[in-house]
């Protein structure tokens, strides 16, 4: 039997569709509507970076204009609808999943511990018990509270006094949970403390687990290969999901497809079956502009976004100046179904407005006046967002395309 081709332009909207890019950005985004939400696209990446907003709310913001990035934290600190773990990096996701990531957690004592032995001063895991003793007795504590007279290094990954990453063992290993986050940084209190026993209680076997994280990224996904489903949620392995779809493609649970990527080239996938009619029933993308975060869930696995929409994009955070080819830290322009460009801008707030220092389209595209407008519209709603007055252009903020 040939498998169902799906045509790159179907592919692209489906997709977008699915985390929720493919519908105008209203609605409401406070309370269990952006619980919904989050719930929905699988969860949202947790980051510090803020030269407009934080990754988590500029995620937010672009599928809901009505979002303020005061509701989310209630929704994790006082609801206790959402908890903060780890994906493929720290993400806010739905509570009802914390069962499922027992199994992480239990697979993160055996993975990381030798890795942490050789990245990590010594003395960290004979500090467990002092600091689970205190949080039992004393409540929640931040990284900067325990450690006492521990010698300090200057704050980065490999510079963790021992109780610190006493903390973060006990965190990853799920012994301790993320109460809330004051100025961007954790607090930490027992997991007891911060689940609903209700999600405490749930205890899937290994099977029900590579069972859900499979067929839940499939259904965010829309089409994925076996690495790209393991790597959503980091929930199953690589081995794991490609013994999955062995299996359900055996069973007739899925179908083998090819998707048509940007530069023409069919490549073998897995969807559930009727691919097709999902793809045709996915509404068109409204032809506005938006502003994308760097760590949207759709543009999270790089290689994914670039063979989809031919956008070829890294994050040069950590690449040195002098070797940048845009800048620090870029957004994507999503136009419809099409990755359009990209723009470098900072929210100035001494100064009251959105500086926009340059713009390179994709090839192809041409910011006229119609498009120009469509680009000012979206940068004012950016700018009220991060709390600026107004948009500021750069000398020759329009580059040439990239």
């Amino acid at each position: 039997m040939t498998p169902p081709v799906l045509a790159n332009a179907a592919a692209r909207r489906l997709f977008l569709h699915l985390h929720a890019l493919a519908e105008p950005p209203s609605g409401p985004a406070r309370g269990a509507d952006l619980a919904a939400l989050i719930d929905r696209i699988g969860f949202v990446q947790v980051d510090s970076i803020a030269t407009v907003e934080r990754a988590h709310h500029m995620i937010l913001f672009a599928r809901r204009a009505a979002y303020q990035p005061g509701s989310l934290a209630p929704l994790v600190e006082r609801d206790r609808r959402l908890f903060e773990h780890w994906t493929h990096d720290a993400s806010i996701l739905p509570v009802h999943h914390f069962g499922h990531w027992r199994h992480r957690f239990a697979r993160d004592e055996g993975r990381l511990r030798a890795n942490w032995r050789r990245w990590f001063r010594e003395g960290w895991e004979q500090q467990f018990d002092t600091i689970l003793t205190r949080i039992a007795r004393d409540g929640p504590v931040t990284a900067a509270e325990v450690g006492g007279d521990e010698a300090r290094g200057h704050g980065g990954w490999w510079d963790w006094h021992p109780s610190k990453t006493a903390l973060e063992w006990l965190w990853r290993t799920g012994r301790l949970a993320i109460t809330r986050r004051e100025a961007f940084r954790k607090v930490y209190d027992l997991t007891e403390r911060v689940i609903p026993a209700a999600h405490r209680a749930a205890r899937p076997d290994l099977a029900e687990t590579i069972e859900w994280a499979c067929a839940a990224a499939l259904d965010r996904l829309g089409f994925a290969t076996s690495g790209e489903i393991a790597a959503y949620w980091k929930a199953a392995t690589p081995d794991e999901a490609a013994a999955w779809c062995r299996a359900a493609l055996a069973a007739g649970r899925i179908e083998e497809v090819r998707i048509a990527a940007a530069d023409g080239q069919l490549r073998r996938a897995f969807a559930w079956p009727g691919l097709t009619d999902a793809a045709a029933a996915a509404p068109e993308p409204p032809g506005r502009l938006r502003v994308l975060s760097p760590f949207d869930p759709a543009l999270r696995d790089r290689d994914r976004a670039e063979r989809l929409f031919g956008f070829r994009y890294r994050i040069e955070v950590f690449v040195p100046e002098a070797q940048r080819r845009f800048g620090y830290y870029v957004f994507p322009l999503l136009e419809g179904s099409r990755l359009v460009g990209r723009i470098d801008m900072k929210a100035e707030r001494d100064r009251g407005v959105l500086a926009v220092r340059a713009l390179w389209p994709e090839p192809g595209v041409r910011f006229g006046r119609e498009r120009g407008a469509r680009l000012a519209a979206e940068l004012d709603r950016v700018a009220r967002f991060a709390g600026c007055a107004g948009v500021a252009f750069g000398n020759g903020w329009l580059r040439d395309p990239a």
